[in-house]
């Protein structure tokens, strides 16, 4: 009889030290990914830091050419204004999905605001002539190809974490230890909706 208990208890050892394996490593594969996109984020922010820091110089040298184009402008600093406010929001806690919403909300609304300030600046060609107006829009576009970049490389970051945290058996230890899912950065631009028309 002693044998056969012996064994039992062996054998519930090895469960519950097998069980606490899968559980550590379980938790260290969500905790892993989830690093993961905060550092993906992380590329994220300072791309989007260096885009508003371009846009006030970009405002301040239009102003001289398009002094008639004052709510433009005005649109443009307040775009750029709601989308850095909303950015840091974003940096406290990176995934959060009412925080991640309203900067994408934000950031669709600063793309409207500046190819709005764009088009306008086409109108005015001692303005498209400008060195300085013209090297902060080539800084700008660059810019606005690494957020692209970086944005790519934190959404597929997101999406391996929400993945995980989903499968089987990882969601029974992603709800044990409250790994909530992760918001994608996905901006939004309503000419990319539109079907292009096209004329005979």
């Amino acid at each position: 009889m002693a044998p056969l208990l012996l064994l039992v208890l062996i054998g519930i050892g090895a469960l519950v030290v097998f069980g606490l394996l899968f559980v550590i490593g379980g938790y260290n594969k969500l905790v892993t990914l989830r690093n993961r996109f905060k550092n993906a984020w992380a590329q994220i922010d300072v791309q989007l830091k260096r885009r508003y820091d371009l846009i006030p110089n970009l405002v301040e040298t239009a102003k001289g050419y398009i002094k008639h184009e004052r709510g433009t402008l005005e649109a443009v600093i307040a775009a750029r204004n709601a989308a850095s406010s909303a950015n840091v929001r974003v940096g406290a806690n990176p995934g959060d999905p009412a925080a991640m919403k309203q900067l994408t909300g934000a950031e669709t609304q600063l793309t409207g605001a500046l190819g709005r300030l764009f088009a306008v600046a086409e109108a005015y060609p001692d303005l498209k002539a400008n060195q300085t107006m013209a090297r902060l829009m080539e800084e700008l576009t660059s810019t606005e190809n690494k957020v692209a970049f970086a944005r790519q490389a934190y959404n597929d970051s997101v999406m391996t974490y929400n993945t995980q945290r989903e499968v089987f058996p990882s969601n029974i230890i992603a709800g044990m230890f409250n790994f909530t899912a992760a918001e994608l950065f996905v901006v939004e631009k309503p000419e990319e909706r539109e079907a292009p028309k096209v004329q005979f």
